[in-house]
């Protein structure tokens, strides 16, 4: 009777150990069939970084595209257009955002991996502090504008203002929206500018430089201008006056305007890719025209 009670406590034994090891089995399995599903989620994960300007437009776009995948985590950072050129090269980033076209040095290390694609047009305003405006001064040359910067206009009154000195704003080298301005104003990209009293980054601490001041000159996105901030019109060699409207960005008669753009590898993923055809499509209108720049079409 001994021996019949052990042998089937050894048989029950052997049978739940057998089940146990087809549902170890069977655990194992699944974890197996999961790991690919697992890596394509962890390959849905895009990083976006560069134009301080181009941001709001991604940002926006980032969210509305994620409220349809949402499987896909969308990372966007600023640091300007250099940053984000310089961030997508060396692989930092999936998207670098650029509010300038790319230098002759950076398309080298650019044209054979890399795409760029416009997104948008922007225009580049001379922004003043409101009391600039109301003690008279609507309108400069781009020369004026120029003897500012170089330190030769030092006084609003010089230009049919108050009597008060101009503080003279600059940005960051790295900066999109200094490139363009330098270039048109200026006449050169890197041309530095000696009459300037400090250097701002971002659009949105130079505007809130300006705002906080009543004697202030600085360069920034027209869709960043406000009640506060304003931008003054460009007087043209032909005595005509233009300003940094939509308009005008249009008809091209506003000179100092730039694309806003985005470079991404030409090899790119699937959940890249989807992004990108989005990015591409009237889907993105809205947040463009949301935040104040102009749609390619």
């Amino acid at each position: 009777m001994i021996n019949y009670k052990k042998s089937m406590l050894i048989l029950a034994f052997m049978v739940f150990g057998c089940r146990l090891y087809r549902m170890l089995n069977r655990i194992i399995l699944a974890c197996i069939l999961l790991l690919p599903f697992q890596f394509s989620l962890a390959e849905s994960t895009i990083s976006i970084a560069g134009s301080s300007t181009v941001l709001p437009v991604m940002s926006d776009a980032a969210q509305t595209y994620k409220n349809d995948n949402p499987s896909t985590n969308i990372t966007v950072s600023g640091g300007g257009s250099g940053t984000g050129i310089n961030a997508v090269i060396n692989g930092i980033v999936d998207i670098g955002m650029t509010s300038r076209q790319p230098t002759e040095a950076e398309w080298v290390k650019l044209s054979e991996k890399f795409e760029l694609i416009d997104i948008a047009r922007d225009a580049v305003a001379i922004a003043v502090s409101k009391a600039v405006i109301k003690s008279g001064v609507s309108s400069l040359s781009l020369e004026q504008i120029a003897d500012i910067y170089r330190g030769k206009i030092k006084n609003w009154k010089d230009v049919g203002g108050f009597d008060e000195e101009i503080l003279v704003i600059d940005k960051e080298p790295s900066r999109g929206t200094r490139h363009v301005f330098a270039e048109v104003v200026l006449g050169d990209a890197k041309a530095r500018a000696p009459g300037a009293s400090l250097i701002s980054g971002s659009n949105n601490e130079e505007r809130s430089i300006i705002t906080r001041s009543n004697q202030a000159i600085g360069m920034l996105s027209h869709a960043w201008l406000n009640d506060d901030v304003r931008g003054i019109t460009l007087k043209l060699d032909n005595g005509d006056t233009v300003s940094a409207s939509p308009e005008h960005v249009l008809d091209g008669s506003y000179p100092i305007q730039r694309s806003l753009s985005l470079i991404v590898a030409k090899n790119r993923s699937e959940a890249l890719q989807s992004f990108i055809a989005f990015l591409q499509s009237p889907a993105l209108v809205p947040s463009i025209e949301k935040n104040g720049y102009l749609p390619l079409n």
